[in-house]
């Protein structure tokens, strides 16, 4: 398993803490999140919820005690559990990232890659947390930084996943020039650019045609959407890079910067997009040792024996 290493468990501080994560409006996560909290009780360790979803679960569990986030802090919790989709593990990383809290995913969703573990694996999940039996997995994340023509910063964010730039119009092409370390690469006139960590490589990147890159891979992946050029394929880059994606003085249109799809400006032309690895790691906790093809296997549900019959 990539990058994995044991976890402590803070057993000086009672009660150990353990976040929960909800997708928003699904009635099955409230049900997984009162299951778990009312299990994980009984071992001794509170719940650390959303304020916003707070009351709700109060009302469900009656006696048993919670704890909710308080602004950035992280409330002395070991791990966030997340009982969603990939989009709601995109949701809590934007919390769980600058605190350097590890997220364990519960699929409630349809692919799920992120995820960790099913919602019917709940009784092995709530005994492994408790006995601190859980690896932590490193994975890279990227950075962004948007400046104008004049070199002054507009706008910043981080990506777990990618971030794309992609037109406004859709009868209209964007012009780009991709500079990669300092030396162009190549100007395209196209539908967008997506720029990949190995986690968003199974994601959009994948959908856009690029390769699918291991997580233990410490790499970029750029790709072009639909770019109108003879040159134009994906490219896995060094994690060190430094991708520079202005939109050129002479587009006659604009073009929308999104981060993981949740985070978003507008960039117009002679703006630049500037792409580097993030400084934080996102950090996944792992209940057992998984092989990475034994998990894309499984999530695209890929016939491995191809179209012959045995």
């Amino acid at each position: 398993m990539p990058q994995i290493h044991a976890t402590p468990v803070r057993q000086d501080e009672y009660p150990r803490r353990v976040g929960v994560w909800l997708h928003p409006a699904r009635r099955e996560a409230v049900d997984a999140a009162v299951a778990f909290a009312t299990a994980i009780h009984q071992y001794g360790l509170t719940c650390v919820f959303q304020a916003e979803r707070a009351d709700q679960l109060r009302g469900l569990l009656g006696d048993i005690p919670i704890e909710t986030f308080v602004g950035s802090d992280d409330c002395g919790v070991e791990l966030l559990v997340v009982l969603g989709g990939d989009g709601t593990i995109l949701s809590a990383a934007e919390w769980a990232l600058r605190q350097r809290v590890p997220l364990l995913g519960v699929n409630l969703g349809h692919v799920g890659f992120l995820a960790e573990m099913e919602s019917s694996e709940m009784g092995e999940l709530v005994r492994q947390v408790a006995a601190g039996d859980y690896g932590v997995e490193r994975r890279l994340t990227l950075r962004v930084e948007l400046t104008d023509a004049d070199g002054r910063s507009l706008w910043g964010s981080y990506a777990v996943n990618e971030l794309s730039i992609e037109k406004e119009l859709r009868q209209m092409m964007i012009d780009v020039m991709v500079t990669i370390d300092g030396r162009p690469l190549s100007r395209w006139g196209c539908d967008g650019v997506l720029v990949s960590t190995p986690t968003g490589s199974t994601a959009y990147a994948f959908s856009a045609g690029g390769p699918v890159v291991w997580p233990d891979v410490e790499a970029i992946e750029l790709v072009p959407l639909l770019a109108h050029a003879l040159f134009a394929r994906p490219l896995v880059l060094s994690p060190s890079s430094v991708i520079e994606i202005e939109m050129t003085p002479t587009s006659t249109t604009t073009a929308v910067l999104w981060c993981d799809g949740r985070r978003t400006v507008a960039m117009t032309p002679g703006c630049t997009a500037t792409v580097t690895r993030d400084g934080d790691d996102l950090l996944l906790a792992r209940l057992k040792e998984q092989p990475f093809t034994t998990r894309l296997v499984r999530k695209f549900e890929l016939p491995i024996n191809g179209w012959r019959q045995r």
